[in-house]
């Protein structure tokens, strides 16, 4: 099954346990970079998911949709783009992909990947979010994590979603991070 051009739908709630993770770029030494809890990109279970892209292909026998082209994924103030999307699915008898009811197993996301909410925003050239682990991988040659001007760069960022633990990894390089003390002061009042 194919739709075109710019595939709008709302997806079941099932989406929204994918979270896409938490991301809070924390004021402090630089050893709380490359380890850190983070919070703040998150989407809400009660809040309506809408999904734009291109092309749709759906492909049930494989438990899977592929969104390309453009996609864009919206949910309160959570949004998430990249060029292509795909969504797995569990196998579970009788639950497809177009009645609403699978339960999603993973998703990842290629080309351009770029994820905000509110302030705080993440980039990347692809990522995964797995909901059986409960992680979410952001891979890329430069991964960017920010908030305001507070900025970390890095290729890796791996986040637990369920304790909000999350690692930004150097990849044979170093991590590096931009601090601005005016949002510690701001963090603090």
């Amino acid at each position: 099954m194919s739709v075109k051009p710019a595939a709008f739908l709302k997806i079941s709630a099932a989406l929204a346990a994918a979270g896409f993770g938490t991301l809070l770029i924390v004021s402090g030494a630089a050893a709380q970079a490359t380890s850190s809890r983070m919070k703040g990109i998150q989407l809400s279970n009660d809040k309506p998911i809408q999904i734009e892209s291109d092309k749709l292909e759906i492909k049930d026998p494989e438990s899977k949709a592929i969104f390309t082209g453009n996609v864009k994924v919206v949910q309160g103030t959570t949004t998430l783009q990249a060029g292509t999307m795909t969504v797995f699915y569990k196998a579970t008898e009788g639950a497809t992909v177009t009645s609403g009811d699978a339960d999603i197993d993973r998703i990842e996301v290629d080309g351009k990947v770029f994820l905000s909410s509110g302030t705080q925003q993440a980039t990347g050239d692809s990522g995964l979010v797995n909901l059986t682990e409960q992680t979410i991988v952001l891979k890329g040659e430069k991964v960017v994590l920010s908030e305001g001007k507070n900025v970390f760069v890095g290729c890796q960022l791996n986040v637990q979603m369920d304790t909000g633990a999350a690692q930004l990894e150097a990849c044979g390089g170093r991590v590096q991070i931009q601090l601005d003390p005016k949002s510690r002061k701001q963090q603090q009042n």
